[in-house]
């Protein structure tokens, strides 16, 4: 047992630089003024000093901070929620514009007890903060609306620059890694979005050290892009607590550069692959010609 433990230890590639200058600190008061939630706090994101630091980009966590599902690699906490607060979106714009953002990504707790999955406060969120700041692009993150494609359609009426769903995992692990979530669910989730707005870019990320095969992997990638998704992120799991989900394996720098390799030859238009890659990391990069046509729709 203990050389296992003495295997799994985390290795070099994996050690963070923090960074808590002005800008970071500065962020982080006002997210506690605002009473506003972020994944890169609630999830113990790896990269949230770069991000708030230095890219001017942040992952909004909307909804409370309350999940109604447990899925065993996730930090965010489970219970029952909060009432909703609909001046949550405001809020959120205001801290946008506020914190001068060039690219948003808006996701949220699972919100199983809501009709629509909270489809309509994601809505609202995109509106308030197209009113503030135009040329921000925003990514949405939801859950999968447990199937309610309804929801989808109240969501993406508010023309979300991408829409970004996580599979987290490949088919075989599913069940043991994620709560209330099938990995066809989350795949049937992204095509409808293409159908309901073919030029939306489409997103999804999995973890790698969980236990998966590489075979798996290129396979979750070829069921992707059979469902036209557009982007794909691979990242390192990393165990949050001893509560969660034991580390398998942690993957080297080398085999993360070769899984992107191979994710852009099958054809995603864009990948980001690496030890401390996470579904929002260099969000702003994959959204360029987004932000392009953006520009273009408000100079016209």
């Amino acid at each position: 047992m203990a050389k296992q433990q003495e295997h799994l230890r985390k290795p070099e590639w994996l050690k963070i630089k923090l960074n808590t200058n002005k800008e970071y600190t500065g962020l982080k008061k006002m997210m506690r003024e605002k009473r506003l939630h972020t994944v890169c706090e609630e999830a113990r994101c790896p990269n949230i000093h770069e991000c708030w630091a230095s890219r001017k980009t942040a992952t909004f966590m909307i909804l409370g901070d309350v999940c109604t599902r447990g899925c065993r690699f996730c930090a965010v906490k489970t219970g029952l929620p909060t009432e909703l607060d609909w001046q949550e979106p405001e809020r959120v714009a205001e801290s946008v514009e506020l914190m001068g953002l060039r690219h948003v990504v808006v996701t949220a707790v699972a919100r199983d007890d809501l009709q629509d999955g909270g489809a309509a406060v994601f809505a609202e969120t995109i509106r308030a903060i197209r009113r503030r700041v135009p040329f921000c692009t925003v990514e949405v993150l939801p859950s999968d609306m447990k199937g309610d494609y309804e929801s989808l359609h109240t969501l993406m009426d508010a023309k979300p620059d991408i829409f970004n769903h996580n599979i987290e995992t490949v088919r075989r692990l599913t069940k043991k890694v994620r709560a209330r979530a099938t990995y066809d669910r989350s795949l049937e989730l992204l095509k409808r979005v293409k159908e309901i707005s073919p030029n939306t870019p489409t997103k999804s990320s999995i973890m790698v050290g969980l236990g998966e095969e590489k075979e798996e992997i290129i396979q979750a990638m070829d069921d992707l892009l059979a469902h036209n998704v557009d982007i794909m992120t691979i990242g390192q799991y990393l165990q949050p607590t001893k509560k969660h989900l034991d580390v398998v394996r942690y993957y080297h720098p080398d085999e993360f550069a070769e899984l992107k390799e191979i994710a852009l030859s099958k054809g995603f238009r864009h990948c980001e692959a690496g030890p401390l890659v996470r579904s929002s990391y260099h969000a702003d990069e994959q959204v360029n010609e987004a932000a392009r046509q953006r520009q273009m729709q408000m100079e016209e």
